[in-house]
Protein backbone atom coordinates (compact mmCIF):
# COMPACT_ATOMS: atom_id res chain seq x y z
CA UNK A 1 0.00 0.00 0.00
CA UNK A 2 0.93 3.63 -0.93
CA UNK A 3 1.93 6.06 2.09
CA UNK A 4 -0.76 8.01 0.18
CA UNK A 5 -3.58 5.43 0.79
CA UNK A 6 -2.36 4.46 3.98
CA UNK A 7 -2.56 7.81 5.12
CA UNK A 8 -5.97 8.18 4.04
CA UNK A 9 -6.97 5.16 5.30
CA UNK A 10 -5.76 6.59 9.05
CA UNK A 11 -7.72 9.48 8.46
CA UNK A 12 -10.87 7.76 7.55
CA UNK A 13 -10.18 5.42 10.42
CA UNK A 14 -9.99 8.15 12.74
CA UNK A 15 -12.71 9.93 11.03
CA UNK A 16 -15.09 7.14 11.46
CA UNK A 17 -14.13 6.34 15.28
CA UNK A 18 -14.76 9.90 16.54
CA UNK A 19 -18.51 9.80 15.23
CA UNK A 20 -18.63 6.39 16.44
CA UNK A 21 -19.31 5.14 13.09
CA UNK A 22 -17.01 2.35 14.50
CA UNK A 23 -17.43 0.45 17.68
CA UNK A 24 -14.44 1.83 20.08
CA UNK A 25 -12.60 -1.23 22.07
CA UNK A 26 -14.04 -1.56 25.83
CA UNK A 27 -13.32 1.36 28.24
CA UNK A 28 -9.24 1.96 28.65
CA UNK A 29 -10.27 1.76 32.66
CA UNK A 30 -11.02 -1.82 32.69
CA UNK A 31 -7.90 -3.22 30.43
CA UNK A 32 -4.35 -4.57 31.39
CA UNK A 33 -2.47 -1.41 30.46
CA UNK A 34 -4.68 1.46 31.66
CA UNK A 35 -3.23 4.42 33.50
CA UNK A 36 -2.38 2.81 37.28
CA UNK A 37 -3.29 -0.50 36.12
CA UNK A 38 -0.56 -3.16 36.00
CA UNK A 39 -1.53 -6.55 35.80
CA UNK A 40 1.39 -7.78 33.49
CA UNK A 41 3.53 -8.06 37.00
CA UNK A 42 1.08 -11.10 37.55
CA UNK A 43 1.36 -13.40 34.44
CA UNK A 44 3.48 -15.60 37.00
CA UNK A 45 3.69 -15.34 40.61
CA UNK A 46 6.95 -16.52 42.49
CA UNK A 47 7.71 -19.58 43.20
CA UNK A 48 7.83 -18.57 46.85
CA UNK A 49 4.15 -16.78 46.70
CA UNK A 50 2.66 -20.19 44.83
CA UNK A 51 4.50 -22.18 47.80
CA UNK A 52 2.89 -20.15 50.44
CA UNK A 53 -0.40 -20.97 48.72
CA UNK A 54 0.74 -24.08 48.75
CA UNK A 55 0.99 -24.28 52.27
CA UNK A 56 -2.39 -22.58 53.17
CA UNK A 57 -3.98 -25.26 50.70
CA UNK A 58 -2.65 -28.46 52.62
CA UNK A 59 -3.20 -27.23 55.85
CA UNK A 60 -7.06 -26.91 54.76
CA UNK A 61 -6.71 -30.35 53.44
CA UNK A 62 -5.80 -31.37 56.57
CA UNK A 63 -8.00 -29.71 58.78
CA UNK A 64 -11.06 -31.17 56.24
CA UNK A 65 -10.10 -34.94 57.24
CA UNK A 66 -10.99 -33.97 60.79
CA UNK A 67 -14.66 -33.00 59.29
CA UNK A 68 -17.43 -34.35 58.34
CA UNK A 69 -19.02 -31.67 55.58
CA UNK A 70 -20.09 -32.78 52.13
CA UNK A 71 -21.14 -30.00 49.59
CA UNK A 72 -23.04 -30.55 46.37
CA UNK A 73 -22.93 -27.50 44.15
CA UNK A 74 -19.58 -25.60 43.14
CA UNK A 75 -19.37 -21.93 43.20
CA UNK A 76 -16.65 -22.00 40.67
CA UNK A 77 -17.59 -24.89 37.89
CA UNK A 78 -14.93 -26.52 35.36
CA UNK A 79 -16.41 -25.30 32.29
CA UNK A 80 -16.03 -21.82 32.99
CA UNK A 81 -13.31 -19.80 32.01
CA UNK A 82 -12.25 -15.89 31.76
CA UNK A 83 -11.54 -16.64 28.29
CA UNK A 84 -15.12 -17.19 27.09
CA UNK A 85 -15.27 -13.07 28.32
CA UNK A 86 -14.92 -10.60 26.88
CA UNK A 87 -11.43 -8.48 27.58
CA UNK A 88 -12.74 -5.82 29.25
CA UNK A 89 -15.33 -7.93 31.47
CA UNK A 90 -12.27 -10.35 32.46
CA UNK A 91 -10.74 -7.91 35.05
CA UNK A 92 -14.58 -7.36 36.04
CA UNK A 93 -14.81 -11.06 36.83
CA UNK A 94 -11.31 -11.63 38.61
CA UNK A 95 -11.80 -8.46 40.97
CA UNK A 96 -15.46 -10.25 42.08
CA UNK A 97 -13.34 -13.43 42.25
CA UNK A 98 -10.34 -12.22 44.55
CA UNK A 99 -12.97 -10.23 46.80
CA UNK A 100 -15.19 -13.28 47.42
CA UNK A 101 -11.61 -15.12 48.12
CA UNK A 102 -10.08 -12.31 50.01
CA UNK A 103 -13.12 -12.49 52.57
CA UNK A 104 -13.45 -15.85 53.16
CA UNK A 105 -9.84 -16.34 53.59
CA UNK A 106 -10.02 -13.44 55.89
CA UNK A 107 -12.61 -15.50 58.32
CA UNK A 108 -10.40 -18.57 57.71
CA UNK A 109 -7.51 -16.07 59.40
CA UNK A 110 -9.32 -16.55 62.50
CA UNK A 111 -9.29 -19.87 62.66
CA UNK A 112 -5.36 -23.02 63.62
CA UNK A 113 -4.94 -21.73 59.55
CA UNK A 114 -4.03 -18.23 61.14
CA UNK A 115 -0.67 -17.91 60.66
CA UNK A 116 -0.30 -20.29 57.07
CA UNK A 117 -2.57 -17.14 55.24
CA UNK A 118 -0.98 -14.32 56.19
CA UNK A 119 1.37 -14.49 53.31
CA UNK A 120 -1.58 -15.25 50.61
CA UNK A 121 -3.81 -12.69 52.11
CA UNK A 122 -1.12 -9.83 51.34
CA UNK A 123 -0.47 -11.25 47.90
CA UNK A 124 -4.17 -11.42 47.47
CA UNK A 125 -4.54 -7.96 48.83
CA UNK A 126 -2.11 -6.92 46.90
CA UNK A 127 -3.41 -8.23 43.76
CA UNK A 128 -6.80 -6.75 44.50
CA UNK A 129 -5.74 -3.53 44.92
CA UNK A 130 -4.03 -3.68 41.16
CA UNK A 131 -7.42 -4.88 40.25
CA UNK A 132 -9.13 -2.09 41.23
CA UNK A 133 -6.88 0.27 39.54
CA UNK A 134 -7.88 -1.33 36.15
CA UNK A 135 -11.89 -1.61 37.20
CA UNK A 136 -13.84 1.54 37.99
CA UNK A 137 -15.75 0.82 40.79
CA UNK A 138 -19.82 1.28 39.52
CA UNK A 139 -19.46 1.36 35.62
CA UNK A 140 -21.45 4.35 34.94
CA UNK A 141 -20.77 4.58 31.45
CA UNK A 142 -19.17 1.79 28.39
CA UNK A 143 -20.55 -1.70 27.77
CA UNK A 144 -22.84 -3.37 30.20
CA UNK A 145 -22.08 -7.00 31.08
CA UNK A 146 -23.29 -9.26 28.85
CA UNK A 147 -25.20 -12.75 29.96
CA UNK A 148 -22.20 -14.55 31.01
CA UNK A 149 -20.74 -11.99 33.02
CA UNK A 150 -23.52 -10.72 34.25
CA UNK A 151 -24.05 -14.88 35.63
CA UNK A 152 -20.83 -15.34 36.56
CA UNK A 153 -21.17 -12.16 38.95
CA UNK A 154 -24.03 -13.10 40.40
CA UNK A 155 -22.65 -16.37 41.39
CA UNK A 156 -20.20 -15.31 42.85
CA UNK A 157 -22.51 -12.28 45.09
CA UNK A 158 -24.66 -15.77 45.75
CA UNK A 159 -21.68 -17.39 47.34
CA UNK A 160 -21.74 -16.73 51.02
CA UNK A 161 -25.02 -17.76 50.92
CA UNK A 162 -23.92 -21.31 50.72
CA UNK A 163 -23.14 -23.17 54.22
CA UNK A 164 -19.40 -21.38 55.71
CA UNK A 165 -17.84 -25.14 54.61
CA UNK A 166 -18.94 -24.93 51.64
CA UNK A 167 -17.75 -21.60 50.49
CA UNK A 168 -14.25 -22.31 52.40
CA UNK A 169 -14.18 -25.79 50.35
CA UNK A 170 -14.56 -24.28 47.26
CA UNK A 171 -12.22 -21.08 47.56
CA UNK A 172 -9.73 -23.06 48.84
CA UNK A 173 -9.78 -25.45 46.02
CA UNK A 174 -10.33 -22.82 43.65
CA UNK A 175 -6.90 -21.11 44.51
CA UNK A 176 -4.50 -22.63 42.76
CA UNK A 177 -6.92 -21.92 39.05
CA UNK A 178 -7.14 -18.76 40.54
CA UNK A 179 -3.84 -17.74 40.50
CA UNK A 180 -2.42 -19.69 37.56
CA UNK A 181 -4.96 -19.63 35.10
CA UNK A 182 -7.60 -16.47 35.78
CA UNK A 183 -4.82 -14.09 37.39
CA UNK A 184 -2.54 -14.99 34.13
CA UNK A 185 -5.18 -14.56 31.96
CA UNK A 186 -6.49 -10.93 32.88
CA UNK A 187 -2.40 -10.24 32.71
CA UNK A 188 -2.20 -11.39 29.46
CA UNK A 189 -5.26 -9.32 27.99
CA UNK A 190 -6.25 -9.99 23.78
CA UNK A 191 -3.27 -12.84 24.32
CA UNK A 192 -5.72 -14.81 26.55
CA UNK A 193 -7.82 -17.38 24.30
Amino acid sequence: MTSGCMLGLLLVTAALTRTGAVPVPSPLRALPGARGCHLAQFKSLSPQELQAFKRAKDAFEESLLQKDWNCSSRIFPRTRALGQLQVWERPVALKAEVALTLAVLGTMANSSLDSTLDQPLHTLGHIHSQLQACVPAQPTAGPRPRDRLHHWLHRLQEAPKKSQDCLEASVMFNLFRLLTRDLKCVASGHLCV
